[in-house]
Parts: structure tokens; C-alpha cells; sequence
């Protein structure tokens, strides 16, 4: 039933994804500004979303693992930050391309780009502790270290309000609004890469159990090959 219901959802995944692309470059209408780069919004907005969504899950399960201590919420945060850097990846990419049409540079320190790079460096230092060690003193280390870069989360979505910059507000009483064409596309965008990163976390974290599991079963072989060893001896 559980691989039935993931299968599914994978395969409603693809549909919404086609026909989001469908939507983007072939009903959407072409910006009279900026042209086509202007689609970029449809896949760089999404992508911050779905980093959003990876760093809330990595958060809240380090939340728990520092509460209750069990692997399974130490699985979760890591298969969440691993998730958040794919996607925080797609928005530095993408970000820079859209801006270079805009504003005619590729990065300007605008305190959206800012924190956005800064909350970048959190995630991969995060993975990179989380996957260099494994002990539980590291474990508990960035826990912490990912509370600390939720903080950054308001920082990124409050600045174009708070501190203005070049980074425009889109959506919004002062975004301009977009044409019904054009909010359709952005919205099953949104919904795609909603059910996206549910199937992505899903197997993340299912390939995680799996590789625990076939560690701990590895350990204990070579624990029983030892001890063969020694009686043999």
C-alpha cells in the first residue's frame, strides 16, 4: 500500500510538472519588459518555497531530536537539509540569471540576495558536518546549527519590505499583480513543487533508514567475524 501510494504520488508529481512547463512557455504570455528570462520567475520563486520547506523540515525534526533523541528525527532533519540545498542550489542559479536582465548585474548585495547566500552557507555547512561525522556530539551540533539558520528565514522573506533593495515584490499589494495567465502558471508551479518535494523527501528519508540499517547489519557482521575469530583462536 505504501509503495502503491508513493508510486502514485510520483507519478502525479510528472503530470503537474508537464504541465506546468506547458503553462510556463506556451500560455503564459511573454513579459513586455524582460522577455523571456522573465519565466524564470515561474521556477525561482517555487524552488525559494521548496528551500523554505526543506530547512522548516530539517529544523523542526532537529527540534525533536534534541527533545526526544531518537535516529528517525535525525533522519528527517538531514533528508530535509539535503533537499533544502538542492533547492536553495536552483534559486542561487536562477537568481542571478533573472537579475542580470533586470538590473544588469548578475548579483548586487541586496539584502534579499544577502541573507539568501547567508542562509546557503548554513545549509551546506550543515550537510557537510552531518555527513562528515556522525558522532553524536556533531549530531547535536547541527541540530543547533540549523535552529540558528531558521532565524534566517524571516530575515529573507521580511527584506524587500523591511529594508527595500533591488529585489522586486512580485506578489503583493505592491507587486503589480500578475495576469491571469501568468498567476495560473504560478500557482500549479507552486503546487508541482509542493508535491515534488514530498516525493523527494519521501525517498530521502527512506534511502536513509535503508543506509542505517544496512550499516548497523554491517557492524554487527563484523563484530560476529571477530568473535569467530578470536573462539576459533
Amino acid at each position: 500500500m505504501k509503495n502503491a501510494f508513493f508510486y502514485t504520488l510520483t507519478l502525479i508529481a510528472a503530470a503537474l510538472l508537464l504541465v506546468t512547463l506547458y503553462l510556463v512557455f506556451f500560455y503564459a504570455p511573454v513579459e513586455a519588459r524582460m522577455g523571456i528570462v522573465q519565466k524564470i520567475f515561474y521556477f525561482h520563486v517555487p524552488a525559494a518555497y521548496s528551500m523554505y520547506l526543506g530547512w522548516a523540515v530539517c529544523t523542526f525534526g532537529s527540534i525533536a531530536f534534541l527533545i526526544k533523541r531518537k535516529e528517525k528525527w535525525d533522519m528527517l532533519a538531514l533528508s530535509g537539509a539535503e533537499l533544502a540545498l538542492l533547492f536553495a542550489t536552483v534559486v542561487m542559479i536562477t537568481g542571478p540569471l533573472w537579475g542580470r536582465k533586470s538590473w544588469g548585474a548578475y548579483w548586487t548585495w541586496d539584502p534579499r540576495l544577502t541573507s539568501s547566500l547567508l542562509l546557503t552557507l548554513i545549509i551546506v555547512s550543515y550537510v557537510l558536518l552531518r555527513n562528515l561525522a556522525s558522532g553524536e556530539v556533531e549530531k547535536k551540533f547541527a541540530a543547533a546549527l540549523s535552529i540558528l539558520g531558521a532565524c534566517v528565514l524571516p530575515i529573507i522573506h521580511l527584506s524587500v519590505q523591511k529594508w527595500r533593495g533591488q529585489h522586486p515584490t512580485v506578489i503583493g499589494a505592491k507587486g503589480g499583480g500578475l495576469a491571469p495567465e501568468m498567476k495560473l502558471a504560478f500557482i500549479l508551479g507552486m503546487i508541482s513543487f509542493t508535491v515534488l518535494f514530498t516525493v523527494l523527501l519521501w525517498r530521502r528519508y527512506e534511502l536513509e533508514k535503508s543506509r542505517r540499517h544496512l550499516a548497523r547489519l554491517e557492524e554487527s557482521a563484523a563484530e560476529r567475524g571477530l568473535l569467530i575469530e578470536e573462539e576459533g583462536g
